[in-house]
């Protein structure tokens, strides 16, 4: 990324419960001075008191309603400017946080979701929700989407639901940065955008704590270029078999449809 400086230095992880992880957190973002911090699956309850959770950070955070689990949140250092976009519905585990550009810089949307691998209801909300903030200059969306059946290099999928999500992706113009499996062998924390050159230095390491999903940190980049074309080009000596197979599956099931 020659000639661009990072805007926002930003890192999400999956937590699996914050409970006893604050300590293990805070020695990994102080350090590096992290901008931005996105967190899936606090396990946080209406009880449980993180307002000041990182010395020198604005905490926003979302609880799950009416179960144990779940929950996101995201930090922001306490010397930028930023509030929180009322999405309006509690039960979709998804957050949005505008945070003002430096000096003349757009604004940028920095939202985290998080979907349980059996929710299907819920998700039509989120979908209305992205659509409408796909409309920033500059939106980055981070977190857990579950759709381990999903292969990026083709945009192709098995599953019904999953399929629904590519459209969705397709349909607002968004750019999936993660290009490595996240949970042991599955690619299930994503990082999407609606611009192309947005976000650099993406990089998968590292865990917090006993966290069984790798740590994703990017940077949000000074300058955006306007989206350009996201079609696939097929290399077939480099490909990956299993998403060769789904995608030859699908077009040959569309096709056979269509006929």
């Amino acid at each position: 990324m020659v000639g661009k400086l990072a805007q926002l230095k930003c890192i999400y992880t999956n937590a699996r419960s914050m409970g006893n992880k604050q300590e293990e957190l805070e020695a990994i973002v102080q350090p590096e001075n992290y901008d931005t911090v996105a967190i899936t699956e606090t396990w946080w309850e209406d009880l449980h008191n993180w307002s000041a959770a990182i010395n020198g950070y604005q905490l926003f955070r979302r609880d799950r309603q009416g179960r144990r689990g779940g929950g996101v949140a995201v930090c922001v250092r306490d010397i930028f400017e930023c509030l929180e976009v009322n999405n309006g519905n509690d039960s979709v585990e998804c957050l949005w946080v505008r945070i003002k550009g430096k000096a003349n810089k757009a604004d940028s949307t920095v939202g985290v979701y998080y979907r349980p691998s059996n929710q299907d209801v819920e998700v039509e909300s989120f979908y209305q929700q992205l659509a409408e903030l796909s409309q920033s200059l500059a939106l980055v969306l981070v977190g857990d989407f579950n759709f381990p059946d999903i292969c990026w290099k083709y945009n192709t999928a098995e599953r019904e639901q999953s399929r629904r999500f590519l459209e969705r992706v397709e349909d607002n113009f968004l750019t999936q940065l993660v290009g490595e499996p996240t949970r042991e062998s599955a690619l299930l924390d994503l990082l999407l955008v609606n611009r192309e050159g947005l976000v650099g230095d993406v990089k998968v390491q590292g865990r917090l704590g006993q966290s069984d999903h790798e740590i994703i940190e990017f940077s949000i980049l000074a300058e955006a270029r306007q989206g350009a074309s996201r079609t696939a080009t097929l290399d077939f000596q480099k490909a990956d078999l299993a998403c060769l197979g789904t995608w030859l599956r699908v077009s040959l099931g569309r096709q056979s449809w269509r006929a």
